[in-house]
């Protein structure tokens, strides 16, 4: 006697739902006060780049700004966009400081509403690696640069110290079912897949940004309160729950941190992506 064992299909993830909760998350907390700490990877991304004054660049899920300001420094033509509204009105806030002149729009890193070949350079540092349709974001990049412009990206690795704190944070919650990790876009593996057959030229070079807190616990206290994604893992959890969340990451922060004096100095290895359009 034959059984017959019906393999029912894997319902695939609802991107809209997740991407209306992830909007949630980034809009919560105040990312700015971590943003601004991360400033240097703007600046190495625009050099990596090779901007030129007078070129268009668009920053995507810019956050408050960091890729924004470099360009703009660079007497680039800027627009710079998220879809978390406050957050545009902070980077708003640094360049008008600044006397940076940039165009800020609201928009979606699945969908830009732009013409294709619009940009010279098109940017995102630790944004858009944070899309649920990775393949759509990777697309929209590719359509809305000319050939010949470039398309800069710097992405947490998985193996880094970002990319394992997300690991140990869906430990204790786990992430929506069929959703891909945005650690992929640290990886050569995945940079190739998206990139590569529209590419006439793909560089991708492990860099390190130096996270320095007074100490571990600080550093925790700072991305409870303001970071997004950390904010709502802690709120989701009962008090046993966070009191583990708690441990572990203070945990993880040991296994990186090269200070012997208290403080808190940990090197985050990220992929910094240079692609030339064909």
């Amino acid at each position: 006697m034959t059984t017959v064992i019906e393999c029912l299909p894997q319902t695939a993830p609802d991107l809209k739902a997740i991407k209306t909760k992830q909007q949630a998350t980034w809009s919560s907390g105040d990312y700015a006060i971590v943003g601004t700490t991360l400033q240097i990877v703007g600046e190495q991304l625009a050099e990596a780049m090779d901007l030129r004054a007078g070129e268009k660049v668009l920053d995507i899920a810019a956050g408050n700004g960091n890729a924004t300001l470099a360009a703009a420094r660079r007497w680039c033509e800027v627009t710079s966009t998220d879809y978390v509204e406050t957050l545009l009105a902070r980077g708003k806030q640094r360049a008008e400081a600044d006397g940076l002149k940039v165009t800020f729009q609201q928009a979606d890193a699945e969908a830009l509403p732009f013409e294709d070949a619009s940009f010279d350079g098109v940017m995102s540092t630790f944004g858009a690696m944070f899309s649920p349709d990775q393949s759509s974001t990777a697309s929209e990049m590719l359509r809305v640069c000319r050939p010949g412009g470039r398309i800069g990206l710097a992405n947490w690795t998985p193996d880094g110290f970002i990319g394992q704190m997300f690991k140990t944070i869906g430990k204790h919650l786990p992430p929506p079912a069929g959703v891909k990790s945005p650690a992929l876009w640290g990886t050569w593996e995945w940079i190739e897949k998206a990139f590569r057959a529209d590419a006439a030229a793909l560089a991708a070079e492990p860099r390190h940004f130096v996270f320095r807190y007074r100490t571990p616990e600080h550093f925790l206290d700072v991305f409870r309160r303001y970071y997004g994604p950390m904010l709502k893992a802690f709120e989701a959890l009962d008090t046993r729950g966070r009191a583990a969340l708690t441990r572990d990451i203070i945990e993880l922060i040991g296994t990186f941190n090269r200070a012997t004096d208290g403080t808190m100095v940990v090197p985050g290895e990220y992929l910094e992506v240079v692609v030339t359009r064909s």
